[in-house]
């Protein structure tokens, strides 16, 4: 009797390490602390201004089209010529593509459909902080900048 239990006992623990060693096994979770990206975008609060000039019409920026277009750079109601730089390496060229115009180093389309290019029937110029700037779009914008765009006729 005695020898048929022994036999009964090693038999369910061989069946029970079967079982056990042939369960799928899960994998262990380890807590992981994320490794820091190389760049990480600095948050900035830039402030700078603007000012589209046509002839002898300055261009204002009060129509709701034009505001808080973007999170990383945009003007207000408030304060429409005013720039709010909110991400590091931010360029002219950036901040215009936010608004519903177009200007490029020849041409400037106003968001009323206007064009105003650099021809034989006028000049586009660009000014940063008071100095001409013929790669004024590519600059990154800083803070306490004063940009003119200038489209003289002819």
């Amino acid at each position: 009797m005695k020898a048929i239990l022994i036999i009964i006992a090693a038999f369910v623990a061989i069946i029970s390490a079967i079982i056990y060693l042939n369960k799928p096994q899960t994998p262990q979770i380890t807590s992981q602390t994320p490794t820091p990206t190389p760049f990480s975008e600095e948050k900035v609060n830039i402030k700078a201004t603007f000012t589209i000039m046509t002839g002898n019409i300055t261009r204002n920026f009060l129509a709701e089209k034009y505001h808080n277009l973007s999170p990383d750079v945009y003007i207000t109601p408030d304060e429409p010529t005013i720039i709010h730089v909110k991400k590091t390496e931010i360029t002219w060229d950036d901040f215009f593509k936010t608004l519903p115009m177009k200007l490029t180093k020849e041409c400037l389309i106003t968001g009323d459909g206007e064009t105003f290019c650099d021809r034989k029937d006028g000049t586009l110029k660009f000014y940063l902080n008071d100095i001409e700037s013929s790669d004024f779009l590519n600059k990154e914008i800083k803070d306490g900048d004063k940009a003119l765009i200038r489209f003289t006729s002819s």
